[in-house]
């Protein structure tokens, strides 16, 4: 079998880091890269997406809301027009950066806020997916199993690639568990370790509430932003391996 194993990279902005971008792309087979409005500018993105390109990494763009201060996770009012062209100017943006490197944005993963708000109103998930599609047909949408994202990029005749994330707490629904909410993050390697032999095993996830969730996905996530996170990508690549799976990029998984 073959399996991805994503974080998102490139979300410092200007001198400030927020990872080890470096050790990450080491481990990891496809990175998601910050596009300059919750993180991530113009010279990281450049460099995010060179040192992808010599690694072997695949890249896509990993587009949120104008909000550097808020890192992208506050809902914000603006209108479905504005999404959209949010969305095309952050993923045109890293096309370009990556035809100048000799690289290619093979998929789309939303951020944060970005990703519930399009998650929680159907119209928007399907204007942004078909947003997507008129950019490169060939793009592939990242999204959680059962969303709203999911349906609309099938919709707009877009591949899914869908996620379980392993350091994140599910809620019994197949959502994650808010950020704020106690055991919402989870930074304790055991855990997530005992959590990645559950959903390799038998593709399941143990809820917040105790239930056995099954979780239809061929990615792994890792946010980069979360402690530790070059340790528990290092971990999870080792069990990958030891379970005779293939690490592989999302975007050469096609079956």
């Amino acid at each position: 079998m073959k399996i991805d194993l994503n974080s998102d990279m490139g979300e410092g902005f200007g001198r400030w880091r927020i990872a080890d971008d470096d050790g990450l792309m080491d481990t990891v087979s496809s990175a998601n890269i910050a596009c300059g409005f919750h993180a991530g500018d113009y010279a990281i993105m450049s460099r995010t997406v060179q040192l992808a390109r010599e690694k072997g990494v695949a890249i896509g763009a990993h587009p949120g809301l104008p909000d550097l201060t808020g890192f992208g996770r506050r809902t914000m009012n603006v209108s479905d027009a504005d999404m959209e062209a949010m969305l095309v100017y952050q993923v045109g943006a890293l096309q370009g950066i990556a035809t100048r490197h000799g690289h290619r944005v093979t998929h789309v993963s939303y951020h944060a806020a970005f990703g519930t708000m399009a998650n929680a109103d159907e119209g928007l998930a399907l204007r942004l997916a078909r947003a997507i599609a008129a950019l490169d047909p060939e793009l592939t949408v990242f999204s959680m199993p059962g969303q709203l994202t999911e349906r609309a990029a099938e919709k707009a005749g877009l591949r899914v690639h869908t996620l379980f994330l392993a350091d994140r707490a599910y809620t019994t629904a197949g959502t994650l568990v808010p950020r704020g909410q106690p055991g919402a993050v989870i930074h304790d390697l055991a855990a997530v370790q005992a959590r990645v032999s559950q959903f390799l095993e038998d593709g399941s996830v143990t809820t917040i509430d105790g239930a056995r969730l099954p979780v239809k996905a061929r990615s792994i996530l890792v946010h980069s932003d979360t402690p530790g996170s070059l340790e528990l990508a290092r971990a999870i690549r080792t069990q990958i391996e030891a379970s005779g799976a293939t690490l592989t990029p999302a975007s050469q998984i096609t079956d």
